[in-house]
């Protein structure tokens, strides 16, 4: 009797057992329980604490260690933060800096130290040749595979070095001036590892001989580069065809083959802490204003940033607003049109690998120039630079207009053009600003694919989906037809503005004259134009007033709107304040007022 209950107990307790653990199972399934992730890599904040993130890595990866190597840890992590160096003071840290940047009198030293810059054998870009001269004279050469032209760097720097004139002078222990020896086009000797690193960087070649205080940089710079090509964002019919290229010393020689003055000079400047790009700083002496060029040194001078690539980063950096829309310094791409303005008397800026220069400073009638007004009559200048100043009004303004007429001022626009209207309107669902935004935003769509898409599809693209989505839009009331029109010559306006910047931002002050339509109609129209030009008055570009033509008022000018006859623009623009005044004598065409027959 004892066993059976004993075995009915047991039963029991094991049918409680399997009751708990389905319980258990099923309360499992509702509840959370935390995830076992595997070990992921973090990254350490900082280079001091590397002890502590390899320890970190290795607890992740689930290594069993026992509690005493992890004191032992903690221990060694305590006892690296108590071994930290006290940093170094200013003083002792550029004493430092000046003794480890000056090349040593040692053939191995010098090596070992472009090694470590350029992160050799690591880095395979950088090629160190060895060479011994005259009595065993040991030597190196290095240079940037693919930035250097092996041709130069054989025929010009190492067979002169070869030569037994050259080992016949080593062997009495007296070697010749190395620049006396070498044939390439420019020499330096440079006593600074960081100067031979840059100059290395541009594609020259660094030269050493043992027991020389210095590095002897020789021209060697030979990369490919694109050639010289007609402008692709200010094609003209009359003029020049020739445009920048990415090449710093190209652009150059563009502007110099259309200026060939002794005056005219070049600066060069070293930007990018981690890139090191070239800007140089072209000006007329004698022509510009000396403070403006004081002015683009210093904002050049103080441009702290690790990489700088195009002209447009730069542009950011260094105009006098970088909040407004407006642009403040004029960027082409023609040689022409940049020679023009530096006999006006003005300052160029050109980045090494950016084919645009950068004109400064400049006012709002120069943006409204194009290159093709210098090679044209006067007459078509003039009317064509009323066009565009009436395309800059339509592109800003114009849809803002449409909409304070038929929504606040119905009363001014003709009963048969309002019946029109209405009819037009009849079937469309939308408001009038809710039909202006889908086809605004549609065209702005539309002209940023066809710039994307590659070649003679986007050009397609273009056309065919504005017409098909134009069409469309009407078949289905979503948008009337007068408002197509509208959004077509304002689309046109905008192509018709010769400078790409302002035109970008005319698209965006498109939408703030829309806004202030809607709220206000025509008063809230005429605030928004006064905020704005407000906006105009206060900018500047290097210290001269965006609109100086009419605020500060300057002595007249006769190329800001009507571009008179070229003979009568004796004088330069009286906003710039140039030393040299006059431009041309007051009778430049002096054969007019000779006798034919006298001649």
């Amino acid at each position: 009797m004892k066993q059976t209950q004993n075995q009915n107990q047991d039963q029991d307790k094991k049918q409680e057992k399997k009751k708990i653990s389905l319980l258990q199972k099923a309360i499992g399934f509702i509840t959370y329980k935390k995830t076992k992730n595997p070990p992921s890599f973090t990254l350490p904040e900082s280079n001091e604490e590397s002890g502590q993130g390899q320890d970190n890595a290795e607890q992740q990866d689930g290594s069993a260690k026992s509690d005493k190597e992890t004191d032992k840890q903690s221990s060694d992590s305590k006892s690296r933060r108590k071994a930290t160096k006290k940093p170094l003071s200013p003083s002792a840290l550029k004493s430092s800096k000046s003794e480890s940047d000056e090349v040593k009198q040692d053939f191995d030293s010098n090596k070992k130290i472009l090694e470590q810059q350029f992160h050799l054998p690591v880095n395979k870009d950088l090629i160190i040749r060895d060479f011994s001269i005259g009595n065993k004279q040991p030597g190196f050469i290095a240079y940037l595979d693919g930035m250097a032209d092996k041709v130069i760097i054989n025929d010009y720097i190492l067979r002169p070095l070869f030569n037994e004139t050259n080992n016949e002078m080593s062997k009495n222990q007296r070697l010749g001036p190395l620049e006396d020896i070498i044939l390439t086009n420019d020499t330096k000797s440079l006593k600074k590892v960081s100067t031979t690193v840059t100059e290395i960087l541009k594609g020259n070649t660094a030269l050493y001989i043992d027991g020389l205080d210095h590095f002897i940089t020789c021209e060697s710079i030979g990369y490919d580069k694109r050639g010289i090509e007609p402008p692709k964002t200010e094609g003209i019919v009359k003029g020049p065809q020739e445009g920048f290229s990415e090449n710093l010393r190209t652009n150059i020689s563009l502007i110099r083959r259309i200026v060939r003055n002794k005056d005219l000079i070049t600066e060069f400047h070293e930007i990018g802490e981690k890139s090191n790009t070239t800007c140089a700083i072209v000006y007329l002496d004698g022509v510009v204003n000396p403070a403006v060029v004081k002015e683009v040194q210093r904002r050049l001078k103080n441009v702290k940033t690790d990489f700088l690539v195009s002209s447009g980063m730069l542009e950011q950096l260094i105009e006098d607003n970088p909040y407004s829309i407006v642009p403040t310094i004029l960027s082409t791409e023609r040689p022409d049109r940049t020679a023009s303005h530096l006999i006006e008397g003005r300052a160029v800026i050109i980045v090494d690998g950016s084919p645009f220069s950068m004109i400064v400073p400049v006012s709002m009638h120069a943006l409204m120039h194009s290159p093709e007004d210098a090679a044209l009559k006067w007459q078509y200048a003039t009317s064509l630079r009323f066009i565009r100043f009436v395309a800059v009004l339509a592109a800003a303004m114009l849809p803002a207009l449409y909409i304070a007429l038929t929504t606040f001022h119905r009363e001014m626009i003709p009963t048969d053009l309002l019946i029109a209207i209405a009819k037009a309107k009849e079937n469309v669902p939308f408001p009038t600003l809710v039909e202006i935004l889908l086809m605004e935003l549609g065209f702005e769509l539309i002209r940023e694919a066809g710039l994307r898409v590659p070649g003679i599809i986007g050009n397609t693209l273009g056309i065919i989906g504005a017409l098909i989505l134009g069409e469309a839009a009407v078949s289905a009331n979503i948008v009337s037809p007068i408002l197509i029109i509208i959004v077509a010559v304002t689309g046109l306006s905008s192509f018709a503005i010769p400078n790409y910047n302002l035109a970008f931002g005319v698209r965006i002050t498109r939408f703030y004259f829309i806004g202030a339509g809607t709220l206000l109609g025509f008063y809230g129209i005429s605030l928004a134009l006064v905020a704005y030009v407000l906006m105009l008055v206060n900018l500047k570009s290097f210290g001269v007033p965006f609109i100086s033509i009419i605020s500060p008022r300057t002595k007249g000018s006769k190329d800001i709107i009507i571009k008179w006859p070229i003979w009568m623009q004796e004088s330069r623009p009286d906003y710039l304040n140039s030393p040299d005044r006059r431009r041309q004598p007051k009778i430049t065409r002096q054969w007019a007022e000779q006798d034919p027959n006298d001649a």
